[in-house]
């Protein structure tokens, strides 16, 4: 069989169960299995497969089927153009969650963002995209789950920025010890009816999904309890949010910062999935002399 045949014969399969971008999943698979790059692949299509090689593949594609996420079988996920490794100890990262990194360095070229605090970094992808972009910001990534900052600490050291990210482990800004003019939030907002209905959920940290009853719970304790104490006055936060979810976030923000200016964004597929709140809006005028 030539690599150009299997290609198509798992693509085939793939997309009889429903998988989602089955081309490009069934290209990831048959690279991992021989360990080439994609242009290797495509230059050498009609190569014939060892019987070592197939068995590899076919292994590496029924645990797809299986519905164990591709970027576990392979260990990487492209984020913001860059390679990620992870692995079941944290959430994989979604491309709808690069949003939260232009909306960021939107903000820093008109505000001096010197500090920034990323919470529930987990492979750290926000936290080493901005670092990247951002080389005079001192970026605090936390966690409370110590095994997902150990992935966060290795993707650091691949893309040489652990000088500038400091990882924290605790829940939320906690471990934050000073504030900061940025606060980005890509927290879990998956509500209780929709987890069973998640096919990553059986593979993906529950603890990096689970938002509560309606999706909402660790975004409230965030914004009540953090947000005034960790957030320097003038201010910006960004949170991720669920399909859904625009009203109930932006009316809880509104009465708790009732002077903010709130923003809503959609994601490339029209979802309204970031909430931009600027403090730097309720700051109060000057009297007239």
């Amino acid at each position: 069989m030539t690599l150009k045949q299997a290609l198509s014969r798992a693509r085939g399969i793939l997309a009889e169960k429903n998988i989602d971008d089955a081309p490009l999943e069934c290209e990831l698979l048959l690279r991992h299995a021989l360990g080439i790059s994609r242009t290797q692949l495509y230059l050498d299509l009609d190569h014939e497969l060892s019987p070592k090689q197939e068995e590899a593949f076919w292994r590496l594609l029924k645990r797809r089927l299986n519905g164990e996420p591709t970027a576990y079988i392979t260990g990487h996920r492209e984020f913001y153009g860059l390679d990620f490794y992870v692995d079941p100890r944290v959430l994989i990262p979604r491309p709808e969650s690069e949003l939260l990194v232009e909306a960021a360095l939107g903000l820093a070229q008109n505000h001096p963002l010197s500090t920034i605090a990323e919470v529930g970094t987990g492979c750290g992808a926000i936290a080493v995209s901005l670092a990247l972009n951002l080389p005079q910001t001192k970026i605090y990534a936390t966690d409370i789950s110590a095994p997902a900052l150990e992935v966060a600490l290795l993707n650091c050291q691949k893309h040489g920025v652990i000088d500038r990210v400091h990882l924290l482990e605790g829940n939320m800004l906690d471990p934050v010890p000073e504030p900061v003019d940025l606060i980005i939030a890509n927290l879990p907002y998956v509500r209780e009816s929709e987890l069973a209905r998640m096919s990553p959920a059986r593979f993906e940290p529950l603890l990096a999904l689970a938002g509560g009853l309606d999706g909402m719970e660790r975004i409230r304790q965030l914004c009540r309890r953090q947000v005034d104490s960790k957030l320097h006055p003038s201010g910006f936060l960004l949170l991720e949010i669920g399909q859904g979810q625009k009203r109930a976030v932006s009316i809880f923000l509104r009465a708790l910062f009732p002077n903010g200016k709130i923003e809503v964004m959609p994601d490339l597929s029209g979802i309204d999935r970031l909430v931009s709140l600027s403090l730097a809006a309720s700051k109060p005028e000057p009297a007239n002399a």
